[in-house]
């Protein structure tokens, strides 16, 4: 028997099988997406503990379904029906800090945050900052390769791995690429761990390469009648060769569901903010910013002079989720367009939003043309629920044919299997496929994700 086996070659407090907390493992954050019971929930102390957790599901043929914080939003880490979940939250150690070398090694389920603030002790900076960084996993956001509000600027997570340790689909515990600055031994395994959301190996340690602490940033504001017409200053931002450490946009609808939660005073002036940030010293880059933004039909914008209201606006981009949720369930997108689309891409999406009678707030990390369009409904109203995935879809075809992609950084999962099949030819499925099957060649990990 799987439990008994799992028993038998674990620590008892290992192994968890009670009914109520194994559903409070079995999704994550996907609206929509499916999920069942898994058969138990193991949660390893160290890389020996996976690869016995590897080896028992071999032997039975279960599923094993790795999970970081259950943060994401694509259903990459829903539970499928008598899986192992194998939930990395015990793993959270920061193991070295070499401030000489700027990289640090962690184990998976360290929290974005927590790893930021320890860096910063030493005067370093690991950049990667996904809106979830308070409370989603380095595990998590390697797996699916999570950008952030600077990695227009500074890139996104694979940019910052050197090296991973990985339990395989064969249970062998490996090492994959490096410590030192450079190197090119091989292909990038450990590049191509990076995004695979669990369905190639199971992370249980990291290498992330670390930054000198950056200066303090300006930040420009701009208020804009319309989405299209802040599109426009984003692309002229870009454009003008600027190249900011954040450009974010916020909708109206963001703006009141955060008031409404946290009573901010945010929403009362503007259909769209526009927000950006520079770290480049002196004040070129932050006039040039503000000038793109007067000149694409800013009603108000300017240099921010006080930081805690800076601050304030840049928190109302990372509680727009969370805040929406309490209106309603939130079926979230995450296409990505060339920047000179971005204006028509937001338009298309208002226009999806009329034709399918639906409300969609926005936010965006618009300088690198990735947006976040959230469908909102109604509990419980089927004909809504319709509506909004019709919109859904209208959305992931348009971002393809502006040659945009389906995902910038939330993963496909469930949620986007159908836009993957748009977006890459048969012959290159093929090959993605054959990865899979040569590094999981019993198919239990991470079944039915990514991939059909």
């Amino acid at each position: 028997m799987l439990i008994d086996d799992l028993r038998a070659v674990l620590p008892e407090d290992r192994v968890v099988t009670d009914p109520d907390v194994l559903r409070s493992y079995a999704h994550d954050e996907a609206e929509w997406a499916p999920w069942a019971l898994p058969a138990a929930v193991v949660r390893p102390r160290g890389a020996e503990d996976v690869q016995a957790v590897v080896k028992t599901c071999i032997e039975h043929g279960t599923p094993l379904v790795t999970r970081g914080a259950g943060t994401g939003l694509s259903g990459g880490a829903n539970a499928v029906d008598g899986c192992v979940v194998v939930a990395m939250d015990q793993l959270n150690r920061i193991t070295e800090i070499d401030a000489v070398e700027r990289l640090a090694v962690v184990e998976p389920g360290v929290v974005n945050d927590d790893l930021r603030a320890a860096c910063a002790g030493h005067n370093l900076w690991y950049p990667p900052d996904p809106a979830s960084s308070p409370w989603s996993t380095i595990g998590g956001n390697v797996a699916t390769n999570a950008g952030g509000v600077c990695c227009v600027k500074y890139g996104v997570t694979r940019d910052y791995v050197l090296g991973l340790e990985v339990v395989t689909g064969t249970g062998e515990i490996v090492r994959l690429g490096r410590r030192t600055a450079k190197g090119v031994a091989g292909y990038d395994l450990a590049g191509l761990m990076v995004g695979s959301e669990g369905t190639l190996g199971v992370i249980t340690e990291i290498t992330v390469r670390l930054k000198a602490k950056r200066a303090a940033e300006r930040t420009v504001a701009g208020y804009f009648d319309s989405i299209v017409a802040a599109g426009e200053a984003a692309a002229a931002v870009v454009a003008a060769g600027v190249v900011p450490s954040a450009l974010e946009l916020v909708d109206k609808h963001c703006l009141k569901a955060v008031d409404a939660w946290k009573n901010m005073g945010l929403s009362a002036e503007a259909e769209v903010v526009l927000l950006g940030r520079t770290d480049t010293p002196g004040e070129d880059e932050a006039a040039a910013m503000l000038k793109c933004f007067e000149q694409a039909g800013a009603t108000w914008a300017a240099m921010s002079t006080d930081q805690e209201e800076a601050d304030a606006l840049f928190s109302a981009r990372r509680l727009a989720y969370p805040a929406l949720e309490r209106l309603g369930p939130v079926l979230t997108e995450d296409v990505c367009v060339p920047t000179n689309k971005i204006a028509e891409m937001l338009g298309r999406i208002e226009a999806a939003a009329r034709r399918h009678d639906t409300v969609i707030a926005n936010v965006a990390h618009v300088g690198d043309g990735n947006l976040h369009p959230l469908l909102i409904t109604p509990l419980d109203d089927d004909g809504a629920r319709r509506r909004a995935q019709a919109a859904f879809e209208d959305i992931i075809n348009d971002a393809l044919r502006l040659g945009g992609t389906v995902t910038g950084e939330h993963g496909v999962g469930l949620l986007k299997r159908p836009g993957l099949v748009k977006e890459l030819s048969p012959a290159v499925l093929d090959m993605h496929r054959a990865v899979k099957k040569a590094l999981d060649p019993h198919g239990i990990l991470n079944p039915g994700k990514v991939f059909a």
